[in-house]
């Protein structure tokens, strides 16, 4: 893993950032149907060989899907997710000793299967509501784990979200679920936070939350943003270019970038992306120009301090 975290006992991971205060978290959807790119690495050899790339620009952790969280998406069986995600984890774990591999589940049955296979990172959207069994299987293995905030479930989450206040109302359910996994036996230092960017939120919310993401930070752990490639990066382009349609994936760079380092200025320390690379270089500007003008910033380099 470049620059990544310590590796502990049993193969978990700590959540310590990079000297440059932050980690990458490398997409890689084994899916059909993903917004971004479903269908492209369904093939192991296909995924193994992006996982690999993404490792050699930076990656920190392969975060390693099989079923697809999109707007309207629906659901697919255990088994089915786990023929997907399977071979894939196991592939990279072997080629890659060390490297921090997550899996992206809601289903405890999965999780435990990557686990074994050489995943060693816990990353449920639901936030552990959809398993029962999915706390305690995090918590027996000592696996690090992001816990996200969705309005709703991926089928009807994009239908009217409506908040009286989105920051307050994610924060208060992201302190509610760090207090149940902690409950439940996770160790509070193995759980990152992550707002849900595009989970069940307007475009509107989706900027309120960036604007105010130092708010969630008082929930003394780090936060996780995924912005890459969003449909609402592509209206704002779109907008600013006169077009009525957002533009599309392939064109949402830029404002993946710009997303990116506004979220790490406001306190954001995790990354989950596509385009490991450019987001890195960005981000490493982004920490030498903070570094150099606030040297407190320095003391953010240990999120669980």
């Amino acid at each position: 893993m470049t620059g990544g975290a310590a590796g502990t006992t049993g193969g978990a991971h700590t959540t310590g950032v990079r000297s440059d205060g932050f980690r990458l978290m490398g997409i890689l959807n084994v899916t059909p149907d993903s917004f971004s790119d479903g269908g492209r690495y369904l093939r192991r050899e296909a995924a193994l060989e992006h996982g690999a790339r993404m490792l050699a620009e930076g990656a920190d952790i392969v975060d390693v899907g099989g079923e697809s969280t999109r707007p309207g998406a629906r659901p697919v069986s255990a088994a089915q997710e786990l023929a997907r995600v399977g071979p894939v984890i196991d592939g990279l774990a072997a080629a890659h000793p060390g490297a921090c591999i997550s899996i992206d589940t809601s289903k405890a049955s999965v999780a435990r299967a990557a686990l074994g296979a050489g995943a060693s990172f816990v990353n449920d959207v639901s936030a552990r509501r959809a398993d029962p069994e999915m706390a305690a299987l995090v918590a027996a293995s000592g696996a690090q784990c992001c816990l996200m905030h969705m309005q709703g479930e991926p089928r009807t989450m994009q239908l009217e979200p409506r908040y009286a206040d989105v920051v307050d109302e994610v924060k208060a359910f992201l302190h509610e679920r760090l207090s149940f996994a902690v409950r439940a036996g996770v160790c509070e230092q193995q759980v990152l936070l992550d707002p849900g960017i595009g989970f069940g939120k307007t475009l509107e919310h989706n900027l309120e939350l960036l604007r105010r993401l130092g708010e969630l930070r008082a929930l003394g752990r780090p936060i996780v943003i995924g912005t890459s490639r969003k449909s609402f990066l592509g209206r704002i382009a779109a907008s600013s270019r006169g077009l009525a349609e957002p533009v599309g994936v392939g064109a949402r760079l830029p404002g993946t970038l710009a997303s990116s380092v506004l979220a790490f200025e406001r306190g954001a320390s995790v990354f989950r992306v596509h385009d490991v690379g450019p987001v890195r270089e960005a981000l490493a500007v982004a920490a030498a120009t903070l570094g150099s003008r606030w040297p407190a910033r320095s003391t953010a380099k240990t999120p669980t301090s």
